[in-house]
């Protein structure tokens, strides 16, 4: 195309280009602004409201929320809870899908569809049910402690539910289609004519995973981690279920707080800090992707 057919930046055909991409963003930026900025800024009124009835109606302004949120331990402990609850759930799950998703990714079989669609299967299935079948298996009469029972290799009930144990291989199983899908999408800088030379050149299978596969994929695996890693912090459902009310994350802190003690403004000033550590990943994945890049 010649310099002629493309249009300046002040001719009229550019400023319907740009008038027409204003158009199409219109829509998705008044959704954005609806669905998320709006209530965004509520939450941060009504953390900092004095009354349950003032983050609806407003009134006078006060960081009790907050004082109360930083300086009293159990908070401390209820986010240590929630940042160990999603850096092992994170960890393992990336460890056991990272498999399954390099060879989806590798495979040349004609049943590679058929393949990755079993794999995220799961995510058609309520994770409320997904957790209900979780309790069966992990409970004190659940299909592991009657098969060891049966077997006499225990006396007693060996405690799987109703702790954080349940809770870290509930949310493993479930936020592991995740992961697989996170990792699809980020393997494509992984080329098998890189390591059919390696080969060539003598590299075992061994070297060629750690120096060639690994460091490749590795900026999907940290999607894939920072994708569960925030899913699991924020979950709510299964450590309920799965915890019995004994663990404690922001997640069931902040419904307890909504709709048991009915305090609207400290259930605000939670979800800020559930914000604040996401942000904070989001930026600590950042630099670490910048790092990988360079």
């Amino acid at each position: 195309m010649s310099a002629a057919a493309v249009p300046s930046a002040g001719s009229p055909t550019a400023g319907a280009s740009r008038g027409m991409l204003l158009m199409l963003l219109l829509p998705g930026l008044a959704a954005l602004v609806i669905t998320f900025l709006l209530p965004l800024i509520w939450l941060l009124r009504a953390s900092f409201a004095s009354s349950t009835v003032g983050a609806f109606s407003g009134g006078d302004w006060t960081a009790q929320s907050y004082s109360t949120v930083l300086f009293d331990p159990f908070y401390w402990r209820v986010t240590w809870n929630t940042l160990v609850l999603g850096f092992n759930v994170a960890v393992f799950a990336v460890i056991l899908s990272y498999p399954i998703a390099l060879f989806l990714a590798r495979t040349e079989s004609r049943f590679r569809g058929v393949l990755t669609a079993l794999a995220v299967a799961p995510l058609l299935t309520s994770s409320v049910v997904r957790t209900y079948g979780w309790m069966v298996i992990l409970g004190d009469r659940g299909v592991i402690n009657s098969t060891l029972q049966g077997l006499s290799l225990t006396d007693g009930v060996i405690r799987l539910t109703n702790n954080s144990f349940g809770a870290t291989v509930a949310l493993i199983e479930i936020l592991m289609p995740y992961a697989i899908l996170a990792m699809l999408s980020g393997f494509g800088r992984l080329n098998a004519q890189l390591e059919e030379a390696a080969a060539m050149l003598g590299a075992n299978r061994f070297r060629i995973f750690t120096r060639i596969i690994l460091p490749l994929s590795l900026p999907g695996v940290l999607t894939a981690g920072l994708l569960v890693f925030v899913l699991a912090i924020s979950s709510f459902v299964t450590p309920r279920l799965m915890g019995g009310g004994r663990v404690f994350v922001l997640g069931t802190e902040v419904f307890n707080e909504a709709t048991v003690t009915l305090n609207w403004p400290l259930a605000a000033a939670l979800s800020v800090m559930l914000l604040v550590l996401f942000s904070s990943i989001i930026l600590l994945y950042q630099r670490a992707l910048r790092a990988l890049e360079t």
